[in-house]
């Protein structure tokens, strides 16, 4: 019990220290590319490393993934920090040691993209969960038969009675019984059956272009969730601009987790949830609040961009309802 402890207080330690950076050597090297003599890890005239050695598969599957942006910048230091010490991390970036960690808006494409073809079947059950989204979609178009034929018999409105006429300038006009109050059901039925399209065509959307849509939420989420946090204690003047990095690399994240959970445990819907559960860490770390405290700012956040939604949501549908009765 007391090693498990002092082992707790270690990795405490460690999730506190910043990353630190491999000091210079004194050795002198001659660069194998421009054959420049220097002091240090790096040659300051082309950039290439002072440890360059036989080609092996390790540096052949590096420069595989320098193809991709994933080689350079520390990105298996910022996954495992993000993992391990994410609030602390975050703050280091933040506080200037930007070298040591991959860009966030760069890393935040790489892993939704990622996370997109694990879901697509690149998983230990080679299972494909993207279309469940999909499958809700036709469900909606099949209970309310979208694109299909309109129940409404269109016919009725040529073949109603002549009730009564009307002389107008002494002229016979004729008037059919019941043709404005069918003209307009049927036009209701299209407009609720175009209302329903519009709906399948944003799911549909959503589903094609995860990455926009995960972006865009977070751009909304980040303005109520800065004025709940603007004021901390470990960086009180914190910018709006600063607090949306450090939403996209929680972000980041919790899309790891997603990709973790996802590649062993794939439709586990119980894997987002615990993604969305453990955001509440690098806050508490970043920001310096305790839990209740942190879960609490969450929480007042969701609240207030749910109301301000419903209330965007209230005032389009009553204004389209308004219009809708005009036009008809």
């Amino acid at each position: 019990m007391d090693q498990l402890r002092e082992n707790y207080e270690k990795f405490k330690e460690w999730q506190v220290k910043p990353h630190e950076v491999a000091q210079l050597t004194s050795e002198k090297h001659v660069c194998a590319t421009c054959h420049t003599e220097f002091h240090g890890n790096y040659c300051p005239r082309c950039g290439q490393k002072s440890t360059i050695g036989r080609y092996s598969f390790k540096t052949a599957f590096l420069t595989f993934l320098d193809v991709w942006g994933l080689g350079n910048r520390g990105m298996f230091r910022t996954i495992r920090d993000l993992l391990f010490r994410p609030g602390y991390m975050i703050r280091d970036y933040l506080n200037g040691m930007q070298m040591a960690y991959f860009p966030p808006f760069k890393m935040f494409f790489l892993v939704v993209a990622f996370s997109v073809i694990v879901d697509s079947g690149l998983n230990i059950k080679m299972q494909n969960t993207l279309g469940i989204t999909q499958k809700a979609l036709k469900g909606v178009d099949n209970s309310f038969n979208i694109g299909k034929e309109d129940d409404v018999d269109k016919t009725s409105l040529k073949e109603v009675a002549i009730d009564d006429t009307l002389n107008v300038n002494g002229k016979p006009i004729a008037i059919k019984k019941g043709e404005n109050s069918e003209k307009m059901n049927l036009n209701k039925k299209e407009i609720d059956l175009k209302f329903l399209e519009n709906i399948k065509r944003l799911g549909n959307w959503i589903e094609e272009n995860n990455t926009i849509t995960i972006f865009l939420i977070l751009l909304v989420l980040s303005g109520p969730m800065y004025f709940f946090f603007r004021k901390n204690k470990k960086i009180p003047d914190i910018r709006y601009s600063e607090f949306f990095v450090s939403m996209v690399y929680i972000t980041n994240m919790m899309t790891i987790i997603h990709i973790i959970g996802g590649f062993f445990m794939p439709g586990n819907g119980s894997v987002n949830e615990l993604a969305f559960a453990l955001s509440i860490i690098p806050l508490k770390q970043l920001y310096g609040y305790s839990y209740f405290k942190t879960l609490f700012k969450v929480i007042a956040s969701f609240t207030v961009l749910i109301a301000v939604v419903s209330i965007i949501i209230l005032i389009v549908a009553i204004s389209g309802y308004l219009f809708v009765e005009h036009i008809l």
